[in-house]
């Protein structure tokens, strides 16, 4: 049976070409675009989930609290992992570690700037990366030692055995290859090159070293031996801070890795969502989009009812039962939806690489994975199943007598359920419309806002190297300055576009002492307000002229309203315990959020602090001129380091990656939504036209105009997309209102993007039907009316 009904399904689709085009072409754009929405959200779901043990590992967070607010970080003192490790039960491993920074890395003339982390061996059997070469169980024991990823190890020694080498850090310590693992994997929170020893990082740097419950400067993680006791893990770390301090506010929350990058937004000591609302998103569209599809596919088989109807007719009259008509109709449906998802193979393979290019991620499909192929199968069932449904349950019940006398299909309830599903395409596609509109609107928006500085020809150049020290970095900004290069250089203590750096140890005149307020700490040196095209609201800023500013600070406007000074000027605050006055108060400007009010700010005169030297371009030559001049004087005065500098403003657009990656897929997939919806509208263009065939015919027999048969049968369709955008109007407030409301600054709501929807909504289907209308417009009146 089954083989009879497959080969009429195959007579039916091959006779009918062009329906079957239609269809194929619909389910094929829904599959392939809701197969890559999951990819992504796949991609995005999977991450830090490769490790043996992920769903026992977790990542400690620091609450610190104040009386207005709580604020959250990963970062925790040194002595955090050996305390949890000793002295908190249900603790398996723990871990300190530094966050990945871009450290120099060498071997001979091979030298590459790549990030590193300073460790301990915990790390790596909480994260058990795959070692290809060496002993997990000694590793990272030996403080002049050294781990490298596969692709560094092949970079620095080709295909020559690395273990036991020698490479240098920096150009001054000398460490032994004693592993290479693989490479990271892309979704992996965690980005690294190289592991070095946690005592090496004590070496270099001695201040780490002493225990020290009040500097918050490193990642711990922490497995347990067993889930069962997380409650209990987790009310002992709580308060582990009041061990040392009984003063202190401070709670531990353990925050699971795999929630790490998806959960990384905090409120008030709790995770409150983050990248996760975003894959939220993109999983309701691709099921939407594919949900459209199936919709095309119900409304082009109706349409064609009428041509079936007699088929159903005599196959009823000689003994064929209703369930069979509708296994028959399944199987065909079935059978388009697996040829659509050959063709959405194709799709997805010519698509993948560009969306990667684009997105800057690694989407592939895994033709070895189960899972891949039992989504796979179930997807196309599903739509198969659910595009058939309608169109079999609604063909199978014609009754066979009236049919063949020529009963009309066209009934009410068949039309009316077919106009309800053109609206909920449409009100879809209105919806993504606006949407998009507005988050377009809202990026232009945070992008165009002052951001307090004038990006534009600033170039940040690392200091490493010979560039360290006061007489070192004068040098560079004679000979960048003498080059014409440059025409404004300063020095600060992080990249602009950084967060870091912050204390609530600062106290003033008036100060509330139970109040604890949050500040930024900068290094800067003389001209910086000049360097980076800001202002000094009043005084002055660190000039050469001052030779005594080694007690003076530079506060911001934020500061002076947090401290609520009316004559800041002359002003003594305390910060870490030594007395300090301000001298100028410089213009509020964005270094991290460029969705949130600069935070209070105190900038001192430390040269020891510096970490970036920043350079104004000469605005006389051209860009390129000045950036080789510049790269110049760098390989001259630090010849054995890599150039890398960069331009202020391209490290300012990845602040608006996220919001930019939402604007790109919503506008991707919300036009294959809207085209997908185009063919459901020409699906029932088609029908109303073969219902309507002979009344157009009469018209124009009694004169009317083809811009009045275009116009008769377009403004049914016209009030069936403005029904769908008045439906849409709200949702799509509602949806649109709810994002905009987590920024602190926000585009708000205009009439612009519900202008653009309707205005396109409208275009879109006046042009769709019109296709199908001005044939019927155009054709003979004889043909309709000759049987008459």
């Amino acid at each position: 049976m089954f083989k009879l009904d497959l080969k009429i399904a195959l007579r039916s689709l091959w006779k009918n070409k062009g329906y079957t085009l239609i269809n194929v072409g619909g389910l094929a754009i829904g599959l392939a675009s809701c197969m890559i929405l999951l990819l992504y959200v796949s991609y995005e779901w999977s991450f830090d989930r490769q490790f043996t043990n992920f769903d026992k590992t977790y990542v400690v967070y620091n609450n610190a609290k104040t009386n207005t607010q709580t604020f959250s970080w990963a970062w925790t003192p040194n002595a955090m992992a050996d305390e949890v490790r000793s002295k908190i039960s249900g603790v398996l491993y723990a871990s300190h570690s530094t966050y990945p920074d871009e450290q120099l890395i060498s071997n001979g003339e091979k030298n590459f700037k790549k990030k590193a982390i300073y460790t301990d061996p915990s790390f790596l059997k909480i994260l058990d990366y795959k070692f290809i070469k060496g002993n997990p169980k000694t590793v990272l024991t030996n403080v002049n030692s050294v781990i490298l990823t596969r692709t560094l190890a092949k970079n620095l020694f080709g295909d020559e055995d690395p273990i036991n080498k020698t490479v240098k850090l920096n150009n001054t310590e000398a460490l032994k290859v004693e592993a290479v693992i693989e490479d990271v994997p892309k979704n992996s929170s965690i980005q690294f090159d190289y592991l070095m020893p946690w005592s090496l990082f004590n070496q270099l740097k001695p201040s780490t070293k002493p225990i020290n419950w009040g500097n918050n400067m490193c990642l711990t993680l922490v497995q347990l031996q067993n889930n069962t006791l997380f409650n209990k893990t987790s009310n002992e770390i709580r308060h582990i801070y009041r061990r040392h301090f009984k003063e202190a506010t401070n709670v531990v929350l353990l925050h699971p890795l795999s929630k790490w990058h998806l959960y990384d937004n905090f409120e008030n000591g709790k995770s409150v969502g983050g990248k996760i609302d975003q894959l939220r998103i993109f999983l309701i569209l691709a099921f939407c989009i594919l949900l459209i599809a199936c919709v095309n596919f119900m409304n082009l088989s109706t349409a064609r009812s009428e041509k079936r109807a007699k088929e159903v007719g005599v196959r009823k009259s000689i003994g064929s039962s209703r369930g069979a008509l509708i296994r028959q109709f399944m199987v065909e449906s079935i059978l388009i939806s697996l040829i659509a998802m050959l063709f959405a193979f194709t799709l997805m393979e010519l698509s993948l690489p560009y969306f990667n290019a684009l997105l800057n991620l690694e989407l592939v499909i895994h033709y070895q994975d189960w899972m891949f192929w039992a989504v796979l199968t179930s997807l196309t069932l599903i739509t198969g199943f659910i595009a058939g449904s309608y169109p079999a349950f609604y063909l199978s019940s014609f009754e066979p007598v009236k049919v063949l006398k020529g009963f009309s299909t066209a009934g009410s309830s068949s039309l009316s359920v077919r106009k309800i599903l053109v609206v909920f395409q449409f009100v879809f596609a209105a919806c993504l419309i606006i949407c998009t509109s507005v988050i377009y609107q809202q990026l232009n928006f945070i992008k165009s806002k002052p951001i307090g500085y004038t990006k534009a020809g600033l170039v940040e150049i690392p200091i490493q190297g010979n560039l360290k020290g006061k007489e070192k970095l004068a040098l560079l900004k004679e000979r960048l300055i003498k080059a014409g290069a440059v025409t404004q250089v300063t020095y600060f203590s992080r990249s602009i576009n950084e967060g870091g750096n912050n204390t609530f140890s600062v106290s003033w005149p008036g100060k509330n002492p139970n109040e604890d307020v949050l500040f930024n700490n900068r290094d800067a040196g003389y001209d910086f307000a000049k360097t980076l095209g800001s202002e000094m609201i009043a005084g002055r800023e660190f000039s050469v002229q001052y030779h005594d500013d080694s007690t003076k600070v530079v506060v911001n406007q934020a500061a002076v309203k947090v401290m609520g000074l009316k004559h800041p000027i002359g002003s003594t605050i305390d910060i870490f315990g030594i007395k300090c006055t301000i001298i100028g108060v410089m213009k509020d400007f964005v270094m991290e959020s460029p969705y949130k009010n600069a935070g209070p700010m105190f900038i001192t005169n430390q040269t020891e602090g510096a970490s970036y030297v920043i350079a104004r371009l000469n605005p006389a030559q051209n860009v390129s001129t000045s950036i080789n001049q510049i790269d110049e004087v760098i390989k001259e005065l630090n010849p054995n380091f890599p150039v890398d500098r960069k331009f202020a403003d391209d490290n300012f657009e990845q602040k608006f990656q996220s919001e930019r990656l939402l604007g790109i897929l919503s506008n991707w997939f919300g036009g294959f939504a809207i085209f997908i919806s185009c063919l459901g509208l020409l699906g029932l263009a088609l029908f109303i036209a073969e219902q309507r065939k002979k009344e157009v015919s009469i018209r124009k027999v009694l004169g009317a105009s083809t811009l009045n048969i275009l116009t008769l049968l377009n403004k049914d369709f016209l009030k069936l997309v403005a029904i769908a955008n008045l439906i849409a109007f709200p949702l799509a407030y509602i949806i649109t209102n709810r994002w905009l409301s987590t920024f602190e600054f926000n585009v708000g709501i205009t009439v612009l993007p519900f202008a653009i929807a309707i205005g396109l909504s409208l275009l879109i289907a006046i042009l769709t039907v019109s296709v199908q209308s001005i044939k019927v417009a155009k054709a003979t009146p004889v043909d309709a009316l000759k049987c008459e």
